[in-house]
Order: C-alpha cells, then structure tokens, then sequence
C-alpha cells in the first residue's frame, strides 16, 4: 500500500463507506488521504439494496464483485460488507479512530456524530478532498458509459440498415 506517514498514525483505525462501483482514481486518492489518516483502513461496502435505495438505481456491479474488485486494489487493510439494517453498526463494533467521508458523501453521515456519542467512541469523522470531481465522479462516468453504448448500439443500426 502507498499510505503516508503511519510514525504519527499508530494505531489508528480509519473507517470509509461507499457503494466502489466503477473504481478509479478518484477512489485511489480517496483511499491515499485516508492512509494519511491512520494505518489501518477499514471499508464498508455498501450492499446491493442500500445503493438502489439511495441511488434510485442498482450498481453496475453486484455488492460481491463491487467487494472482490476493492480488495483487488490493495488500497484498504480489510473490506467488509455493510449491514441490511443499522448502517451505524459497524461503527459500534469496530470502533475506529477516524471516519473518512467523501466530499460528496452525505447520505447516513448526519447521525454518525449521535452514535459516536451514544456509544461513547471518541472518533474524528473527517470530510477528505474531492480529487478532480469533473472528470472522476462514478455518475459521470456511468453517464458516459451509457452515451458510448448508445451511440455503438446506433452505429450497429445504421451499418444493419444499410447491408440490408
């Protein structure tokens, strides 16, 4: 992994949440500034009916692929999978020093102060830097995706229309 220093970290737990559709290097500095946080990352995976629920549509990736390709990178120390109920109950059993929200990330964020309190855990929630959100954002990218599709899907149209 390619954290910063962990001298003055020791010790310290960061927690981040997400969906981790379609990885890229917006993610990559995600999980750069929060190994500047701490020396151990701890990543939930949002699950399949939490993302249709909040997004309004499915990932493009099942909550097991989206779970397996994050591993892959070897940008977190374990990556788990959320919870179907309490979204919170993570927070409560692994008790991180810090939690590492996206820039965007505002959906289950406005409690978690109450629960660090309720549960008596002394965290810093920290918001990090967005990392060139006009070009590596997941819905911008799905956006193009789905015109490139489009467009290859009308070009194969066109070219049967016209050897027919």
């Amino acid at each position: 992994m390619f954290f910063g220093n962990k001298k003055n970290n020791k010790g310290k737990t960061v927690m981040a949440f997400g969906t981790f559709d379609i990885l890229h290097a917006g993610h990559e500095n995600f999980f750069k500034q929060a190994g500047e946080l701490g020396n151990q990352i701890l990543v939930i995976v949002s699950r399949d009916e939490t993302v249709k629920s909040v997004k309004s549509e499915s990932a493009q990736n099942s909550e097991k692929i989206r779970l397996k390709n994050l591993r892959k990178t070897g940008w977190a120390d374990k990556v788990i999978l959320g919870n179907h109920g309490d979204k919170h109950k993570v927070i409560t059993k692994y008790k991180p020093d810090i939690i590492a929200l996206g820039y965007d990330q505002f959906v289950f964020t406005q409690t978690i102060e109450k629960t660090l309190i309720d549960a008596n855990i002394n965290a810093k929630v920290i918001r990090l830097m967005p990392f060139e959100p006009q070009v590596f954002k997941s819905s911008l990218i799905k956006t193009k995706q789905r015109i490139n599709e489009a467009e290859i899907k009308e070009s194969q149209n066109q070219y049967q229309q016209i050897s027919n």
